[in-house]
């Protein structure tokens, strides 16, 4: 069976399904997503990542990817960095419509739900690709049952880099997810290095007290806020130090806790 008449979620490699891009976005020259089939067997928590990749030379070369698209979306979606020498994302951004890419069959990660103590507000803070997994988690329905107010921080260099914004603010008009979003989710895109409405790193602007002042919410409370955190491991390790030095406490899907991190960041 060639690879035009097998079906998308027949695999040579067990620990992988072959599935078939169907959409290539490039928000800028470091900087695209796609969208791709998903194997009808595929289960996933939003927050959650899978193994990702392509075929070389006969072997998978695959890298932890956070999936964007919400669990009750038919396909999949992913956001990527562009690295010229990456062993695998200087391949993978050259990926067009009906290529074959592979994506592996246990989705895991700790930024689910039930690794979170309850609270009142969600803090979801990525940077670059790092908004990756809160673009599922924010189109997650159980999420705005848990939380009483759901705070989206997406910190980047470059204004371009700001993915998915548009869909983002439409959200609260969504034909399905607007009523629950509505009053719920709060957006907040900082820019580092361009002017923009908001400037600075979000860690800066926590200490200063100007985000919270900014969206008109009390400063972090382990007592009421839960946080998790994906982006750079410089961002990661400041703002943990960030937290515990307030009293938070990491969780773990065992364990669950004031805050959470996903380690598994894709740099290459």
């Amino acid at each position: 069976m060639n690879a035009e008449t097998r079906p998308a979620w027949k695999s040579a490699h067990p620990a992988y399904s072959t599935e078939t891009v169907e959409q290539v976005h490039h928000w800028t020259d470091r900087l695209f997503s796609f969208r791709c089939t998903r194997s009808p067997t595929l289960r996933f928590t939003a927050g959650q990542f899978v193994m990702l990749g392509l075929m070389v030379e006969g072997k998978p070369l695959v890298r932890a990817y956070s999936v964007a698209s919400p669990p009750w979306d038919e396909g999949l979606e992913f956001l990527s960095i562009k690295v010229q020498d990456g062993p695998l994302t200087s391949r993978l951004q050259h990926v067009r419509a009906g290529d074959e890419i592979l994506i592996g069959r246990k989705p895991v990660g700790t930024l689910v739900m039930d690794a979170l103590l309850p609270g009142r507000t969600l803090w979801l803070y990525g940077t670059g690709t790092g908004l990756a997994p809160f673009l599922s988690l924010i189109r997650e329905p159980e999420v705005y049952d848990r939380f009483e107010r759901v705070v989206l921080l997406h910190g980047v260099r470059q204004v371009a880099e700001l993915a998915y914004a548009d869909m983002i603010e439409a959200l609260p008009q969504d034909e399905a997810l607007g009523e629950l979003v509505g009053g719920k989710l709060l957006y907040y895109p900082t820019v580092t290095r361009e002017p923009f409405r908001n400037q600075g790193r979000v860690t800066d602007l926590i200490r200063s007290g100007k985000l919270f002042s900014d969206l008109g919410l009390p400063a972090f409370s382990p007592a009421e806020d839960r946080v998790m955190l994906c982006g750079s491991p410089e961002m990661l390790v400041e703002t943990k130090g960030l937290l515990e030095g307030m009293g938070f406490e990491e969780g773990a899907n065992s364990r669950p806790g004031h805050y959470v991190i996903e380690k598994a960041f894709v740099e290459k």
